[in-house]
């Protein structure tokens, strides 16, 4: 890894390099860390509102600020799901998620007897461990932690292990996490889950990502029975709504009421900020332009209207 690079200079601005129409900054207070792993570029900064920023190849991955509702609702969504329909998620599998966030929630289900979380860069482990630690908040550090540096595309190829849970916390389909939006990679991830499992995937901003929606309905509807959306209010993800895939064997566990969630939650005894049982159930209840996207037989229009023009 190259050497620690610190810059003081203030009243900066980071511009996010994600799309090629819009932009959103951030007034950089402090640079932490600006590094090249083996992979990618890495960048850690200071902000004034979202506190610690991590972004990758110019794309902001998570903040201190509001790194909760992404996190919560990836993790605690499926796991209670899961429980609710009569399940125990004691095997979870996360791809991707070298900060810890999405691992810190799934370790605070009681049920979970090992958290398998497998991540391609080890600097980015590193170095929110060190810079940000209060995401993972000791996470790794967890007796139930099975942490693996390896491709995650491969593990689920070759591994012989089953999950009641799996959790895509890829970054976009560009550069390293391409792979994870695969049809092939979701049919490895089918292998992997156990009877009645749940697999959730980050799928981007359905307003400015609209083809994320669309291509990954497809691919996974066809390996699952069931495919679905939820939606997170994530201010980082600026765009509006963010989209969170959804697949499994068993449609119910999509339908479920926030009174059939109430129980598994209450005794799951985690404080949470965003999450709770109504949100749950709301979640899938998405906006009519979210739903055309989804649809495979071209009936709609596949991206929402170009109010811009």
């Amino acid at each position: 890894m190259a050497g620690e690079n610190r810059d003081q200079e203030t009243n900066a601005w980071f511009g996010e390099r994600l799309y090629d129409h819009v932009a959103q900054h951030h007034r950089i207070e402090e640079v932490l860390y600006r590094v090249r792993t083996g992979l990618q570029d890495l960048i850690i900064f200071r902000s004034h509102r979202f506190g610690r920023v991590l972004a990758l190849d110019g794309v902001i991955q998570v903040t201190e600020g509001d790194e909760f509702v992404y996190h919560e609702m990836l993790s605690h969504t499926p796991i209670l799901a899961h429980a609710a329909m009569g399940g125990t998620a004691r095997r979870v599998l996360i791809v991707g998620g070298g900060d810890g966030g999405a691992l810190r929630r799934v370790l605070m289900h009681r049920s979970v007897e090992r958290a398998t979380l497998v991540e391609i860069d080890r600097g980015v482990v590193d170095l929110c461990t060190r810079y940000m630690p209060t995401i993972a908040d000791g996470a790794f550090d967890d007796a139930r932690t099975d942490l693996v540096i390896a491709d995650g595309a491969r593990f689920v190829a070759e591994t012989d292990q089953r999950f009641e849970v799996i959790i895509i916390d890829s970054t976009d389909p560009i550069g390293p996490g391409a792979v994870l939006f695969t049809q092939s990679f979701y049919a490895d991830c089918r292998r992997c889950l156990a009877p009645g499992g749940i697999l959730v995937t980050q799928s981007g901003v359905p307003f400015l990502q609209p083809d994320e929606v669309t291509h990954s309905f497809q691919r996974l509807g066809a390996v699952f029975p069931d495919v679905a959306f939820y939606g997170a209010a994530v201010p980082t993800y600026f765009g509006g709504l963010m989209t969170l895939g959804w697949a499994s064997d068993e449609p119910d566990a999509r339908r479920l009421t926030a009174d059939a969630l109430r129980s598994h939650f209450d005794a799951a005894g985690i404080a949470t900020e965003y999450y709770t049982p109504e949100v749950h159930a709301a979640a899938f209840c998405l906006p009519a332009f979210v739903q055309r996207l989804m649809c495979p037989s071209g009936a709609f229009a596949p991206r929402p209207p170009n109010w811009g023009a």
